[in-house]
């Protein structure tokens, strides 16, 4: 059984995708950003807490599928620039200390805003 998960974005409809998608056991959250649901980007310039923010998405997303953070097992985090990695990987640290899930940082050409640092996946495996 499939479940689809919509946090509401105005993109999901347009562009066909769900925040998170839940089949058996796995969650998978789709690349997430720092933008609130009317589009409003949170912490500009700051990737730190875009990262926090968009952790407490991921959140979220995997709460509404019936998972947490804690069942997450893999991340990939995409940066504009590498010298966001210390601030991005704090984030990551702070959220997955205890859990860690493997984990991706690699450095991108861009995002869909360039008022954006960091967008982040997760993949979860609920074994309730």
């Amino acid at each position: 059984m499939r479940q689809n998960i919509s946090s509401g974005t105005r993109w999901e409809a347009a562009v066909g995708y769900s925040r998170a998608v839940r089949v058996g056991p796995h969650v998978w959250v789709a690349g997430t950003t720092a933008v609130e649901g009317e589009g409003s980007v949170v912490g500009e310039g700051d990737a730190y807490a875009q990262a926090a923010f968009i952790f407490r998405k991921i959140g979220r997303a995997l709460e509404e599928a019936g998972a947490s953070l804690r069942d997450v097992v893999r991340t990939r985090m995409y940066l504009v620039s590498l010298e966001d990695e210390a601030a991005v990987g704090r984030a990551h640290a702070e959220v997955f200390g205890e859990v860690r899930p493997a984990a991706t940082m690699i450095q991108i050409a861009g995002l869909v805003d360039a008022r954006l640092r960091v967008e982040i996946e997760a993949e979860a495996y609920v074994e309730r």
